[in-house]
This record gives structure tokens, sequence and C-alpha cells, in this order.
């Protein structure tokens, strides 16, 4: 059996033996079934916040981007722009012209 599907079969178990668990802790103390489970939640919420805060307090700045290579012509001096292409007919206005 490869690695992969070991760890599967272990977390599918481990899956259904937490259920199982869950499902009689609630019929036997609902109580501490909720507790556990909202425990649980805000444990996992808070271990997320922390992973985040971590993450972004121990990574070190990009690098600072370097500016463009100027375009063609003198720093300073404006390039000129090709002309914007014509406008567009609709197809009412070609169909008015040709009659």
């Amino acid at each position: 059996m490869s690695k992969d599907r070991l760890v599967g079969a272990l977390l599918l178990a481990a899956s259904i033996l937490v259920g199982i668990a869950y499902f009689w802790l609630l019929l036997v103390a609902s109580w501490l079934a909720f507790a556990i489970v909202a425990t649980v939640a805000v444990l996992v919420v808070l271990g997320l916040l922390g992973w985040i805060g971590w993450t972004l307090a121990t990574t070190p700045p990009p690098a600072p981007i370097e500016e463009a290579p100027q375009p063609a012509g003198e720093a300073g001096e404006p390039v000129a722009q090709p002309p914007p292409p014509p406008p567009l007919q609709s197809a009412r206005e070609e169909g008015e012209g040709g009659s």
C-alpha cells in the first residue's frame, strides 16, 4: 500500500471513530458534545489567526520593484501615441446611407 493510500485510510478510520464518539456523546451528555465542538472550533480559528500572524511577522519584505526603462525618446520627452481608430458604425447607419 502506498503512503498516500495509508494516510487516506487512517483519515477515514479516524473520522468514522470520531463521528461515532460524537454521536455517543450527544446521546449521553449533549452539553459535553457541544462544549467540545465549540472549543475545537475556537481553537481552530485562533490557530489559523496565529499562523497568519506568524507568517506575516517572519516573512521578509519583497525586494523593491525597479523602475521600468524609459521608452524610445529622451527621458522626459513624451512619446507620440498612435491615432485612435475610427468610430464603428452601427448596421442601421450603414443601411441608411446606401439606399
